[in-house]
């Protein structure tokens, strides 16, 4: 009887020291988790509240939120519907422009790498083209447009090269100057251990370089979903910037508004898929 109620008090003991353990921990992953979500989510609902009342008085320009949910209900619960031509829901359109918005960042992602070790490591290929590069990234993203339409002739390759235009410039720079700062002294250990050009582009020159290369890419991916929408009022066709287009031109104020929360949402995950992608390659915050 007696071990019987030893291996009780024990049993009880150990639920006990399990509790005092794990339940500190859960307390302080609710507040990290309290302390990221809360404050976001009140000052949206605050400006939610804002924008309901300054819109719901008689003879307001703008439609308040329920009635933008109210308007467009249809193609928040039903994004996947397609009618045929351009009457689709928005998935099909953002993926759509999704699609334009990887081929060009793509290519400006591998170009832009590849001409921005090329001047950091050559003094006189950055004496020779950073002076134009500074001149070329100052032309607006949509000025591009009448030129690629004019070379190619097609729609989804102007868009295309509107948008890897518009992104080269920022990951060709960043890239640059992260070739640049690398340390004298992991150059002079390169020489004495006389690494070749592929041995230091990957254990020198490329984990030295990924802050700078991903900062790059980063603002690279914004500026093509920013290019992308532009250019698809434009171009037309089926895509989210075509749709926004297409609504004012219909005098749906509510898709619009509801289109651009896509657009702002579908953008914040763009970034924080580059900067996720550069914390695992290189250790790149996203802060």
């Amino acid at each position: 009887m007696k071990m019987e109620a030893i291996d009780k008090a024990a049993l009880k003991y150990e639920g006990r020291d399990w509790r005092v353990t794990l339940l500190p921990k859960l307390a302080a992953g609710a507040k990290q988790v309290a302390a990221r979500v809360l404050p976001p989510v009140v000052f949206l609902a605050l400006l939610i509240g804002i924008w309901e009342l300054a819109c719901s008085a008689p003879g307001a320009s703008l439609p308040p939120p329920s009635t933008v949910v109210k308007e467009t209900w249809m193609l928040i619960s039903d994004p996947f519907f397609d009618k045929g031509n351009l009457d689709k829901g928005l998935f099909w359109h953002i993926s759509s422009s999704l699609k334009r918005v990887a081929i060009g960042f793509s290519l400006a992602a591998i170009v832009g790498i590849a001409l921005g070790v090329l001047i950091g490591q050559s003094t006189l290929a950055f004496r020779g083209l950073d002076p134009i590069f500074q001149v070329l990234r100052t032309v607006p993203p949509l000025a591009w447009l009448p030129l690629s339409l004019a070379a190619f002739r097609n729609a989804d390759p102007s868009a295309i090269f509107v948008i890897a235009i518009t992104a080269i410039w920022p990951i060709i720079l960043n890239t640059a100057v992260g070739i640049r700062n690398i340390p004298q002294d992991y150059r002079n250990v390169a020489r004495v251990l006389q690494l070749n050009g592929f041995e230091f582009f990957f254990k020198v020159m490329l984990p030295a370089t990924v802050p700078f290369m991903f900062t790059g890419l980063k603002i690279g991916i914004g500026l093509s979903w920013l290019a992308i929408v532009a250019a698809e009022m434009l171009i037309g066709g089926v895509g989210i910037g075509f749709f926004i287009w297409d609504a004012w031109n219909s005098s749906l104020i509510s898709e619009i508004i509801l289109a651009l929360i896509y657009v702002g949402l579908v953008g914040f995950m763009l970034d924080r898929l580059i900067g996720f992608i550069g914390s695992r390659i290189g250790g790149f915050s996203q802060q």
